[in-house]
């Protein structure tokens, strides 16, 4: 086991990240995961890791808070003595809203975790990398679609997710690490009725070219792809994984 690899995978506790930290576990990773708040689902998620033959580890730890990822760095070195492998997955939507009806508040809390933690977490990972380092951005679709009527918050920091990736790509080159982004859409986890819309997936379906939400695991594959050394020419992408829409 002491040759495996060590990735970090923040928000793993549920949905994409769980399904990330899972699949990864299984393909010969060792995990380190972040959760915010439900510690039952991600101690769930890393005892799966754990079944599939992995070291695992669970961290209570807001991305938007440096404290917090500066102590999850830290765990991570104690623990493992290495880290190869960054996934930012950890975000928040914020509340449904119009752009009109947004507030100061509402953009600040969506920016310090979708995009300065995210950008925080890549510091730190940027310090402790190896050459054949990479770092995978969980993004969205919503970056292009625009989030009208609902996520206009949302959706401009992914865009800034977007744009930190296309750069910091060209920055980490030089050291051998390679940034990439996936840009899922319409999936099938729990963020919908966190967000106060449980039907929102069935009522936009008909926007889907392939007629169908997504399942955590796709979005999981397009991860450990650009993750692996098949992907060892691809950074500065932006992979949609959202069945054409």
């Amino acid at each position: 086991m002491a040759d495996r690899k060590v990735l970090l995978v923040t928000g793993g506790g549920r949905g994409i990240g769980a399904a990330v930290v899972r699949l990864a576990a299984a393909r010969g990773w060792d995990v380190v995961l972040t959760y915010a708040g439900n510690a039952a689902r991600a101690a769930e998620t890393a005892a799966a890791a754990e079944a599939a033959g992995a070291r695992a580890l669970a961290i209570q730890a807001d991305v938007g808070d440096p404290q917090a990822v500066a102590a999850t760095f830290a765990q991570v070195r104690d623990r493992f003595g290495r880290l190869d492998a960054l996934v930012n997955n950890a975000g928040i939507t914020g509340p449904t809203s119009t752009l009109r009806e947004s507030t100061d508040a509402m953009w600040e809390t969506v920016f310090r975790t979708n995009v300065f933690g995210l950008a925080a977490c890549c510091r730190a990972a940027l310090a402790v990398l190896p050459p054949g380092g990479a770092i995978v951005n969980v993004s969205s679709r919503a970056a292009a679609i625009g989030g009208a009527g609902e996520w206009v918050h949302y959706a401009a920091s992914k865009g800034a997710v977007d744009t930190l990736t296309i750069g910091l790509a060209k920055e980490a080159a030089a050291q051998g690490v390679r940034v990439n982004a996936v840009n899922p859409g319409l999936i099938e986890t729990e963020l919908h009725a966190a967000a106060g819309m449980p039907d929102r997936l069935s009522r936009l379906v008909g926007s889907i070219p392939m007629a169908r939400g997504g399942q955590p695991e796709e979005a999981a594959e397009a991860v450990l792809w650009l993750l692996s050394d098949a992907a060892s020419y691809v950074t500065g992408a932006l992979l949609p994984v959202s069945g054409g829409r």
